[in-house]
């Protein structure tokens, strides 16, 4: 377990008990029942590979990419999985810190509070995105005896059983479909990166690139946190009021503790992020009329799900965790794909996915034109 100054900086066995402990639990659904579910939804998993595959034409005939494992898990199950990703996605940059303790007057204090808070507050976090989460494409996800994962460097597909129910109930759509609209959306992002040879390391690399420019010294980052906490409790502004340059006032803890680099770095993340969103948005609903029969109001129905949120509670956390520029990016990527798409067609679209060039930077993403003038005409001259 990395540790600084003699103390671990993340309990990740109290992270997981901590979250299974405060997760919401699933809905009532007889043992037979629950049975059913997870049957159908491999089921469904499967099928949407072929629809998948035949609507994006990312994977050529007679190609067949690397498997990866589709795992249908219940809330539990998602959070074990999501520990052991955090755990080696972080380990780098921990990495660092466990390099430079002892170097600092603030390793006594983070000594002292030590890896278990640390471990509570990520569980916490864990907590309430258990509960909401339909479905995942680990990316980075290292194999475990209880998940396994793609043998080239990870990879698995998670659907979070008790999540699909609770919404196909809330939302009072037929559940078959409901599960085949999910499982399209999920098998879209891992056509993304099966499909895709490059893609997996050139996230992991601005990833990498992201937490490398981490202050790692414990008395900065805890002098960033506690600016961030100021923030915050300074109370919120009026709906379309904005602050002053450098006010933080309004903005998520996520953006508030990044370094100029890494806003550059989330940038380009934020646009790769927005297309792969955006594409997955925009592959369930081209296949869904012809094998989802109630798509039309299964979307309508999400859509106003997704942007209302739960609660003032949903809400609030959303805006803190920075959840809500994830809501954006569907809309603005999809948003993105539909006006290439009708631009220049798939194929033509399926150009963005030649090298980490022909991705859309975050400027593109909002105007699809400047996209297609930089990569078609220039190609096409």
């Amino acid at each position: 377990m990395t540790s600084i100054g003699g103390a671990e900086m993340v309990d990740w066995n109290l992270a997981v008990a901590t979250a299974t402990r405060f997760v919401r639990p699933g809905p009532e659904i007889s043992r037979e029942e629950a049975r059913a579910v997870v049957a159908e939804l491999r089921r469904h998993a499967k099928a949407s590979e072929e629809h998948v595959r035949s609507f994006t034409r990312m994977i050529p005939d007679g190609h067949e990419p690397e498997d990866t494992p589709v795992l249908v898990v219940d809330r539990a199950g998602w959070i074990r999985a999501n520990v052991a990703g955090f755990r080696e996605l972080l380990r780098p940059l921990l990495g660092k810190m466990e390099d430079r303790r002892g170097s600092g007057p603030g390793n006594a204090v983070l000594g002292a509070v030590g890896g278990k808070v640390t471990g509570v507050e990520l569980g916490m976090l864990l907590s309430f995105l258990a509960s909401r989460v339909l479905g995942q494409y680990e990316t980075f996800a290292p194999a475990t005896r209880e998940f396994p994962a793609s043998s080239k460097g990870g990879g698995r597909l998670l659907l979070v059983a008790p999540n699909i129910v609770h919404v196909e109930r809330e939302l009072e759509v037929d559940p078959h479909d409901f599960r085949l609209w999910v499982a399209l959306h999920e098998e879209t992002h891992r056509t993304q990166f099966t499909g895709v040879p490059w893609l997996r390391d050139h996230l992991q690399g601005e990833i990498q690139s992201f937490l490398d420019e981490t202050d790692v010294d414990p008395m900065t980052v805890l002098e960033r946190l506690r600016e961030a906490a100021q923030a915050f409790s300074g109370g919120s502004r009026p709906e379309g009021e904005r602050g002053e340059e450098g006010d933080d006032r309004g903005r998520s803890l996520v953006e508030i503790v990044q370094t100029p680099s890494q806003r550059e770095i989330l940038g380009r993340l934020t646009a790769v992020m927005s297309l792969l969103e955006g594409h997955a948005d925009f592959v369930m609903d081209g296949v869904g009329p012809d094998v989802v029969a109630s798509v039309a109001e299964i979307r309508e129905k999400f859509q106003r799900r997704r942007a209302r949120g739960a609660s003032r509670l949903d809400l609030a956390l959303r805006k803190l965790l920075g959840l809500d520029a994830k809501l954006q990016q569907y809309r603005d990527g999809e948003k993105f794909v539909r006006a290439v798409v009708d631009e220049v067609g798939m194929d033509g679209f399926n150009r963005v996915w030649t090298s980490p060039n022909t991705l859309p930077t975050k400027a593109e993403i909002a105007a699809p034109a400047d996209w297609v003038a930089r990569v078609h005409r220039r190609t096409d001259t």
